[in-house]
């Protein structure tokens, strides 16, 4: 599943950048779909040993900390 490129690009503009070059935007694109994949494995590992098919926002933030 890919971010959309707008999206990605918003952040960058909300985090102060008056331009964005689409290097940059895949890059951070890539960088979240990675870390974003990797909470949602510990979020589901944390769901798991807690009896429960479904992830809840309580995994999601511990996978964050985590």
């Amino acid at each position: 599943m890919k971010l959309p490129k707008a999206a990605v690009e918003r952040i960058i503009r909300n985090a102060g950048a008056e331009r964005v070059s689409g290097e940059a935007v895949e890059e951070l694109r890539s960088a979240i779909e990675e870390l974003g994949a990797e909470i949602a494995a510990d979020a589901s590992e944390m769901a798991d040993y807690a009896g429960r098919k479904t992830i809840e926002k309580e995994d999601i933030d511990m996978a964050v900390r985590h």
